[in-house]
């Protein structure tokens, strides 16, 4: 569900210097590999600057309202901003979403290179965005003390967390102050925090309860980290995501159901789904946790069990960022008349769409426009009607570039750490065989926490020793063999 992010620490010897040009040097070779876009054409450019200046804004003024922001320290693109109050015996949480329509003419410069790009692309030195920085980290952006667009999510909760209703629409409003996910963490533990923000604490945990009566299964991305030791080589560390960002994300969460709630009702608009994980993926999963030295009683369901691990864990942040294979098979199904059988988001438990993050990702854009206009009673824009049955395939080949990017980036960081251990034997378990003719295996070492193909012949679910037989930063190779 979070996408996979990999840090790099700042290297402070000459060995690690020359790691850190040979990584950067690597992940340069992966975009141009992968055809990610560099620089923004001189017309893109131009039509940035000039909607900038002269955006269609809308009429209605809620810039009274004390909105705020939560996101990492130097984040720009600031899609979404919030305020929360009590309601009677519930809440009233209003989700303020950058309003990048009121920045893009349908069928322009921008609005063609955003779907050329399809979504921003993350590597460990930085980020390839999805529109020109004049949008996204300025005019678009819901920076704070700025006065800007946005699509309101206006929801009433009851005192369970539970949505009772919600009305979607256009509006001006203001930043009035800026955190990052730490500082809210520390200021609610201290009892320091404002009512807004010890009600996000409220409001995220009754709605991660009401996750885990639904089914629902959440995957907590760690960061992966690369740090350096005292003889200078890189290590591999997981940062684990604090309670303040899986408050945040429920609040995203309730509003994509929201939005897939309005879709359904209207006949029209496009569902982020995606199926159950299949056998073959849990069984992979359970054995990594064997391996990882991580309990996993019989019969607990896997969104339970990611519930259970322990964040401040190195074995279980990493088994975390193995889950990622558990949550995948998703897609997008647009509709317009006829809802999809297949209507379901697996992780979700619910129907759920993507109509909060539109400075980073396409198809956002869409969501909104047709959630707000099904909300106001006005008719959906013909442009975004006939743009729906194209946004899956733009957003699967922009997924697929993302992964790559994403995937390639981490080889290249783990062979990075793994450079100076070549040689070394380590103990591991087999979590997958197959591939060239039975000759190969797929296995989960402890330390370093890492998944690696190895040549050799070993039965699923074996211990095994391997040896890392070789590891090149300018290719991503990690190689090991079984040992006999």
């Amino acid at each position: 569900m979070s996408q996979r992010k990999i840090q790099l620490a700042q290297p402070v010897s000459e060995t690690s210097l020359a790691e850190s040009r040979q990584l950067q040097e690597r992940f340069a070779a992966i975009r141009a590999e992968l055809d990610v876009p560099s620089q923004f054409p001189a017309d893109v450019l131009a039509e940035a600057r000039a909607a900038a200046a002269a955006a269609s804004l809308p009429e209605r003024d809620e810039t009274a309202v004390p909105f705020l922001t939560i996101d990492p320290p130097g984040s720009m693109d600031l899609d979404q901003a919030l305020h929360i109050e009590r309601d009677g015996d519930g809440y009233r949480v209003r989700y303020a979403i950058a309003d990048v329509p009121a920045f893009v003419q349908p069928g322009g410069a921008v609005d063609q290179e955003a779907r050329r790009r399809g979504q921003t692309v993350y590597a460990p030195d930085g980020r390839t965005p999805l529109h020109p920085p004049e949008l996204s980290e300025a005019a678009a952006s819901l920076l704070p003390g700025e006065t800007r667009p946005a699509f309101v999510w206006d929801m009433r909760l009851g005192p369970d967390g539970e949505g009772t209703a919600v009305e979607v629409y256009r509006a001006m409003v203001r930043s009035q102050e800026r955190h990052d996910y730490a500082g809210v963490e520390q200021a609610v533990k201290q009892g320091s925090a404002d009512e807004r923000l010890m009600l996000l604490k409220e409001v995220g945990e009754k709605r991660i309860a009401r996750e885990r009566e639904r089914g629902g299964a959440s995957l907590p991305m760690p960061e992966q980290e690369v740090a350096e030791d005292e003889k200078g080589h890189y290590r591999l560390l997981f940062r684990p995501l604090l309670e303040s960002e899986d408050w945040n994300a429920q609040l995203s969460l309730m509003t994509g159901m929201a939005g897939a709630e309005m879709m359904v009702k209207g006949g029209i608009g496009i569902l982020r789904t995606m199926p159950q994980p299949e056998q073959g993926a849990l069984g992979r999963f359970r054995r990594q946790a064997r391996a990882l030295g991580v309990p996993w009683p019989e019969g607990l369901p896997y969104g339970e069990f990611l519930r259970t691990l322990d964040r401040a864990h190195p074995q279980h942040l990493a088994l975390i960022h193995e889950a990622t294979a558990l949550f995948r098979g998703a897609g997008y199904s647009p509709f317009d008349g006829h809802v999809p059988e297949e209507a379901q988001h697996a992780a979700v438990a619910a129907p759920y769409a993507h109509v909060t993050a539109p400075l980073r990702r396409l198809v956002d854009r869409f969501g909104l426009l047709v959630c707000e206009a099904l909300s106001q009673g006005a008719e959906v824009p013909a442009w975004v009607r006939e743009a729906l049955p194209a946004l899956p395939g733009i957003m699967q080949a922009s997924d697929r570039r993302a992964s790559g990017v994403e995937r390639a980036c981490a080889d290249a960081v783990e062979a990075a750490v793994l450079e100076d251990r070549v040689g070394q034997t380590f103990p591991a378990i087999v979590v997958d065989v197959g591939g060239n003719s039975g000759r190969s295996a797929v296995v989960q070492l402890q330390d370093p926490a890492v998944l690696a193909r190895a040549d050799g012949e070993a039965e699923l679910g074996t211990d095994v020793t391997v040896r890392l037989v070789e590891a090149q930063i300018a290719s991503g190779t990690v190689r090991f063999e079984i040992v006999p």
